[in-house]
């Protein structure tokens, strides 16, 4: 079994879980994931399998989309609700001064990572200092938000629903939080869904508990999708046999003898026979198309 598997991760499984279900389920242990969910979050898990595991970290499509409901007039210590209390406020906002919140957090901003998270600072994750009981200075860093929008609004518990889409490395949980405290208030977040990752949405997905009834009737390996998939937002470049050949050997081919974006950047490479090779990146100044990392796993590229 090779290709990508798509992943609704249910709430209380860590994405190493989902990975350690997958090998037990399947006895495959060349697995891997992309773009970690916390546990309390449920949603999009995309999970790579053999040598479709050497695009986990070169996936092109960083851009995540979420659902996430928060309440206002509560801070926790992890910024979301499974965390101890540490601070509730009085609220005085409404609706449409929510709606107002919400849209200053629109486009290229500046987000400080939470306490409670995987990011290194002096070569130690966060969260392990956290559970010390240890805060430190952490540098903020540049997200964008593409898109932010109000769902659902409950007045009585102060709760509100959002959908946001997101560039890699937003921290949804602190996204929350700030917009609680651009309201003077307050927030913490309640429920978080992954709706999209690496291109991919919820409708591509399937359950744990599908997978393994999938696997035991032989039907699992219908449900992967194809590396190439993976870069399917990548410029195409088609190769003739002796191109492909080439390319498969880790030749650098002449851009002036294959049809390439002039632009310097990376491409998905196509066989002679359309399958998806692998990822190159292309080099105007030198004049080359150079392999980045090789697939040749066959099938049509889709």
């Amino acid at each position: 079994m090779e290709g990508v598997l798509c992943i609704d991760k249910e709430a209380g499984f860590t994405s190493f879980d989902v990975v350690a279900k997958l090998r037990g389920i399947t006895h495959i242990r060349r697995i891997g994931h992309a773009g970690t969910l916390d546990p309390m979050a449920t949603g999009v898990l995309p999970v790579f399998f053999g040598r479709a595991t050497k695009c986990c970290d070169i996936c092109p499509d960083q851009d995540k989309r979420y659902t996430a409901t928060f309440r206002l007039g509560i801070n926790t210590d992890t910024q979301d609700i499974t965390g101890q209390v540490v601070r509730e406020r009085e609220v005085l906002v409404d609706k449409t001064q929510v709606w107002e919140a919400i849209q200053c957090f629109l486009g290229e901003i500046w987000q400080t990572p939470p306490m409670y998270s995987a990011v290194k600072v002096g070569g130690q994750k966060l969260y392990q200092l956290a559970r010390q009981g240890i805060e430190v200075e952490r540098p903020a860093r540049k997200i964008t938000i593409y898109q932010i929008n109000l769902l659902e609004s409950k007045g009585q518990t102060h709760t509100y629903t959002i959908d946001v889409f997101c560039s890699k490395g937003t921290y949804i949980r602190t996204l929350c939080e700030d917009i609680g405290e651009k309201l003077g208030c307050g927030a913490v977040l309640t429920e978080l869904r992954r709706t999209q990752a690496a291109g991919y949405t919820l409708n591509d997905c399937i359950t744990l508990k599908q997978a393994e009834e999938l696997f035991k009737e032989g039907l699992l390996a219908s449900q992967l999708k194809p590396v190439g998939s993976v870069f399917r937002s990548l410029p195409a470049v088609l190769l003739d046999s002796n191109q492909t050949k080439m390319f498969q050997n880790g030749v650098k081919l002449p851009l002036s003898q294959i049809k390439a974006p002039v632009e310097n950047g990376d491409v998905r490479v196509l066989g002679n026979d359309e399958s998806f090779l692998g990822v190159a990146t292309v080099f105007p100044n030198e004049g080359i198309l150079r392999l980045k990392k090789l697939f040749a796993l066959g099938g049509t590229d889709s």
